[in-house]
């Protein structure tokens, strides 16, 4: 309790002592928190639990147990943690060093990891296997909206509270090598690879300091995570860390229906675009891949705001329970442009004229239009050269930076609809990140395709 002579630490102990976990003793004091027991350790930190004698709760009190470097993570973790309040990322309590000693106070949570669910019971239900990715996807996206790339999502570092009374609630956790969203990439100076290469994506396997990995990454590797969920095993089994790294980079992902028999085939779509070997082909946000996820197995979104028309499946991929009839859905893709005016404020004209040429359409009409037919051309009309875009951008007022022949929209096998850039100078942007010219993106409801100096088209459906 707070008062008492803290115990006397053991002989042998040295707090922050390089070369392994720390051996704390039961009834050790550190920073006003009592050591009860040892919970996991690891190279950099041991995990206690303990009690804090001011507010007399139990905490997982995390004590370093690395070198300088590992002294910087570790500080980085306690901010980066700090730094995103949500209901699934582990809440920290208090931070700091004692006597020399680095820590971190945090909620304990009862239970296991979702390593150990996985251990236990192989394969999941899909039901049980997208509640646990779909939060842990909504964690990641708000990790990511505040600056941070977690660069090892993987089930140890997935907690499990599983109390009873109420449902299984996972919390993201060990922050320790999170890195911000434009820092250097995933290799220490000595070449040493932080992450967990089952679940690396491949331009973390690959990453330079001029080449930082962003948020997509940790969408990779909650691909990786939910493929394991669904089937019983990583996506790529291999005898060394070196050689699986390697299948990241270059080796085609596995369908999930050729190791488990009986999941929809539209499992396969979702976790094949997540798990691209270019970060461009995956999805806007991890939600994203969550909601596809669930549609794709039959359940509901996880968000009711973001909620899509839900297709029907086999009975046996309801974990038991009958899905309603099927209803005829009426499904319509609009393509809705208008003027966006903070786009519009980060371009940056080339030169003096065309500066005096974009001008903002402060009076700009919402135009809805339906898409339907074989493809719709995006551009501006000409006479002269015979071009007649379905999607017609000249005005008035008309934006500069569409070319005559901008881009395409090309409807997909799946009744869904594909962007495609045709090679212009100025290009488009599919939320926020260039499109490479030529290629395709396939998109989803809310996505926002950019061109020229403010004309945004953001493709809904209902």
């Amino acid at each position: 309790m707070a008062g008492e002579t803290p115990t006397q630490q053991p002989a042998g102990w040295a707090p922050g002592r390089p070369g392994g976990p720390l051996a704390v003793p039961p009834g050790t004091r550190v920073a006003g928190y009592e050591i009860v027991r040892i919970v996991g350790s690891g190279g950099m930190a041991s995990v206690y639990l303990a009690r804090d004698g001011q507010l007399d709760r139990v905490v997982a009190l995390k004590l370093l147990a690395g070198d300088e470097a590992a002294s910087v993570r570790f500080v980085r973790e306690a901010k980066a943690v700090a730094a995103v309040d949500h209901p699934h990322i582990i809440p920290v309590y208090a931070a700091g060093e004692a006597d020399g000693t680095r820590y971190i106070a945090m909620r304990f949570v009862p239970g296991g990891t979702l390593q150990g669910v996985f251990a236990a019971s192989g394969a999941l239900p899909p039901r049980r296997a997208a509640g646990f990715i779909s939060p842990v996807a909504s964690a990641l996206d708000a990790a990511h909206g505040a600056g941070l790339v977690h660069r090892d999502v993987k089930p140890g570092n997935i907690l499990v509270d599983s109390r009873r009374g109420g449902p299984e609630h996972p919390y993201l956790t060990d922050f320790g090598i999170a890195r911000a969203m434009l820092s250097a990439g995933t290799l220490t100076m000595a070449g040493q690879f932080l992450g967990t290469p089952e679940y690396a994506a491949p331009e973390q396997a690959q990453a330079t300091p001029d080449q930082p990995v962003d948020g997509r990454a940790d969408q990779y590797a909650l691909a990786c995570v939910a493929f394991e969920a669904l089937t019983g095993t990583v996506p790529f089994k291999r005898d060394l860390p070196v050689a699986v790294l390697f299948a990241h980079v270059s080796a085609p992902a596995p369908r999930a229906t050729s190791v488990r028999a009986g999941l929809p085939p539209a499992v396969d779509d979702v976790l094949l675009r997540a798990m691209a070997k270019d970060p461009a082909d995956r999805y806007p946000p991890c939600a994203d891949f969550a909601d596809a996820l669930r549609e794709a197995l039959g359940l509901d979104s996880y968000d009711p705001s973001r909620a899509l028309p839900t297709p029907t499946m086999p009975m046996s991929m309801l974990d038991g329970q009958v899905p309603p009839p099927a209803l005829p859905v009426s499904v319509t893709w609009t393509a809705v442009v208008s003027a966006d005016r903070d786009y519009y404020e980060h371009i940056q004209a080339v030169n003096e004229q065309e500066s005096d040429d974009i001008r903002f359409p402060a009076d700009f009409t919402e135009r809805r239009i339906p898409l339907a037919g074989d493809e719709l051309l995006i551009g501006r009309s000409s006479k002269s050269m015979g071009i007649t875009p379905q999607i017609d951008l000249i005005g008035p007022p008309r934006d500069p930076g569409v070319h005559r022949m901008h881009a395409k929209l090309v409807p997909a096998p799946d009744g869904g609809w594909t962007v495609v850039d045709l090679g212009m100078v100025n290009g488009i942007t599919v939320n926020g990140r260039d499109v490479p010219k030529g290629a395709s993106v396939p998109l989803r409801p809310g996505d926002s395709i950019h061109l020229g100096a403010w004309t945004r088209i953001t493709i809904t459906r209902g």
